[in-house]
C-alpha cells in the first residue's frame, strides 16, 4: 500500500493597514533626536562620505569675483582665467565621480532610527579606540537571543541619554518601534529584554532613574552588612542621600563615626552617570552638557531663545557638482557609458547633499517650535524658577500645539538641554503629568509629591504618618487626592510604609 502526497496552492487576498517611512523621514528622525554635540559630529562624517555636501563660506562667489576683478588690471584674461579654472572643477568632480563608481556607493550610510552612527563610522571618526555603543553591542553578540529580542535591545541601547539612562516610557518605545521599525512588542516584552541590557557593563547602564541606576550597582557587590546598609540608604533615604544629609542618614540607621564614614566612603564610589561617555570613546573626558537651547527671562517678563547651534556649520551643494551635472545633462546624446555612470553617481552626491541640508532645516525647525511651545506652556516657570510653577504638560500637551507627533516631541525631549535664568535644564524637566481633582481642578503631580516629601520629611519618625494621615495633611495644603493615589505617588518616591520609617 503507498501513500500519495499532494501539494495544494491556494491564492489569498489580503488587505494590511501599515505605515512606511522613507529614508529622508527617517534621516529628520535621527537628527531630531542628537544633541547640538553629536549632531557636529554626525555632520562631519556626512561630509567626508559626501564630496558634494560643502561648508558655506561666508563670501558669496559675487563677493570673490569682484574682489578678484579689483585685483586684476586685464579683465580679459581674468575672465579666461576664471573660465579656466570652472573647467578645471568641473573636470575635477567628473574624474573622482568616474574613480568613486563602484566604490562608495557600497558604503553609503544606512539612517536609523535612534542610533547616530555606524561601527563603521565609530572606527573612521575615533580611529582604534572603542566606543560605548560598541562595547554594548559586543555584548549583544554574546547573548542567545531571539531576532526580536536583538531588534529589541539594540533600540534600547540606541535611546539610551547621554548618562547611559533609559528616559523614555516603555510605552513610547513599543510605539517607535512599531512605527519606525514595524516591529510589535509589548511593554512586558519590552522590559524583559531591559533586564538583559542592565546586567551588562558598565553596572547601572539602562536604568530608568538615577534611584535604579545606583541600585543596580549595589546589587553587583558582594554580601555584607556594607551592601545592605548602602541599598537601604538608596531604597529609604534617597531624598537625603541626594541633598547629602549624611548627619540624619548616620542618626537613622544608629552608626557610629567609623561606621558611616566606611557607608558614605563605599556610596561615593557609585557612578550616577554611567554611560557618561556614551557615544565618545573609552578613556575620553566626562562628557560636558551643552545646552541646544538658551533661555533668556528679562525682567519685565520678556522671555526669548535661541537654538545653540555651536559649531554646526552652514551647508551647502558643492558648485563643481551641480555645473557639472548640468553639462552632462545638455549633452546626453554625445555621451560615453561611463561618462553617464558619472552622471548617475552625481545626482545620486548631489541629491544625497541636498536630502541632508532639508533634514538639518527640519531639526532647526522642530527644535524651534517645540521650545516655543514648551514655553508658552511652563511660562510661569521661566519667570520665577519655581519648580511649584510647572503646571501639569505631557508630551501630547506639545504636539497638539506644534501639530507634530508625539513621537517626534520625544525625540526632541530625548537628552536635550535648556539653560535658562535659574539653571541648565533637560527638557523632560518640564514635563508631568496631571492630577484632576472631583471638582475638575488639575493639579501637577509634581506638586503634589514635592509637598508630600517634605511632610514625610518632617514627620516625628517616632510616630510616622499613615497614607490617611497624609491624605488629610495633603488636602488642608490644597491638594485634596485619595489615600490610594497618596500611597502611589509615596512608592514612585521610594518612601517606604509608615512602620517602616520608624
Amino acid at each position: 500500500m503507498s501513500i500519495k502526497n499532494t501539494q495544494i496552492q491556494e491564492q489569498l487576498q489580503q488587505q494590511k493597514l501599515g505605515q512606511t517611512f522613507s529614508q529622508q523621514q527617517l534621516l529628520q528622525s535621527s537628527l531630531i533626536e542628537l544633541p547640538v554635540a553629536q549632531l557636529v559630529d554626525r555632520i562631519n562624517t556626512e561630509m567626508n562620505d559626501n564630496p558634494a555636501l560643502e561648508v558655506e563660506s561666508p563670501y558669496d562667489d559675487d563677493t570673490i569675483a569682484t574682489e578678484e576683478t579689483d585685483y586684476n588690471d586685464d579683465n580679459g584674461a581674468s575672465e579666461d582665467f576664471e573660465a579656466e579654472t570652472e573647467r578645471e572643477e568641473r573636470q575635477s568632480a567628473l574624474d573622482e565621480a568616474l574613480n568613486g563608481i563602484g566604490r562608495d556607493d557600497e558604503e553609503l550610510p544606512v539612517y536609523q532610527s535612534g542610533s547616530s552612527y555606524s561601527e563603521d563610522r565609530e572606527e573612521m571618526v575615533y580611529g582604534e579606540t572603542e566606543s560605548f555603543y560598541d562595547q554594548l553591542k559586543e555584548q549583544v553578540g554574546e547573548m542567545e537571543l531571539t531576532d526580536k529580542e536583538r531588534d529589541i535591545i539594540e533600540y534600547l541601547i540606541g535611546s539610551l541619554d547621554d548618562d547611559g539612562l533609559l528616559r523614555k516610557e516603555l510605552s513610547i518605545v513599543s510605539d517607535e518601534l512599531a512605527i519606525y521599525h514595524n516591529l510589535d512588542a509589548s511593554e512586558k516584552e519590552i522590559e524583559r529584554v531591559l533586564l538583559i541590557l542592565q546586567a551588562f557593563d558598565p553596572a547601572g547602564i539602562g536604568a530608568r532613574s538615577l534611584q535604579e541606576c545606583l541600585l543596580l550597582q549595589i546589587e553587583r557587590r558582594d554580601p555584607s552588612k556594607l551592601r545592605d546598609l548602602m541599598e537601604r540608604v538608596v531604597n529609604d533615604y534617597f531624598e537625603d542621600f541626594t541633598r547629602k544629609h549624611w548627619d540624619k542618614i548616620q542618626e537613622d540607621l544608629k552608626l557610629n563615626d567609623a561606621q558611616a564614614e566606611a557607608l558614605f566612603h563605599e556610596l561615593r564610589k557609585l557612578n550616577p552617570r554611567p554611560g557618561a561617555s556614551l557615544g565618545e570613546t573609552v578613556g575620553r573626558s566626562m562628557q560636558q552638557i551643552t545646552p541646544d537651547f538658551i533661555v533668556d527671562t528679562q525682567d519685565d517678563g520678556t522671555i526669548t531663545f535661541t537654538l545653540n547651534n555651536g559649531e554646526v556649520p552652514e551647508l551647502k551643494v558643492s558648485q563643481s557638482f551641480v555645473d557639472s551635472m548640468k553639462e552632462y545633462q545638455q549633452n546626453k546624446e554625445h555621451m560615453s557609458k561611463q561618462t553617464k555612470e558619472a552622471l548617475l553617481y552625481i545626482k545620486k552626491k548631489v541629491d544625497a547633499a541636498q536630502g541632508f541640508i532639508e533634514a538639518v532645516k527640519v531639526r532647526r525647525h522642530t527644535l524651534t517650535v517645540t521650545m516655543r511651545a514648551i514655553i508658552q506652556l511652563q511660562r510661569q516657570f521661566f519667570l520665577d524658577g519655581d519648580e511649584a510653577s510647572l503646571r501639569p504638560m505631557i508630551l501630547k500637551d506639545v504636539a497638539e500645539k506644534v501639530g507634530l507627533d508625539i513621537s517626534t516631541i520625544s525625540r526632541v525631549s530625548n537628552s536635550k538641554y535648556a539653560q535658562t535664568r535659574w539653571g541648565t535644564f533637560p527638557l523632560r524637566h518640564f514635563f508631568s503629568d496631571g492630577y484632576v481633582t472631583e471638582s475638575g481642578e488639575e493639579l501637577s503631580t509634581r506638586q503634589i509629591k514635592a509637598a508630600l516629601r517634605d511632610l514625610v520629611d518632617a514627620e516625628d519618625k517616632r510616630k510616622p504618618l499613615s497614607d490617611d494621615q497624609l491624605k488629610n495633611l495633603l488636602a488642608e495644603k490644597g491638594f485634596p487626592i485619595a489615600r490610594r493615589t497618596v500611597a502611589k505617588y509615596r512608592e514612585q518616591l521610594g518612601i517606604p510604609i509608615a512602620r517602616l520609617r520608624k
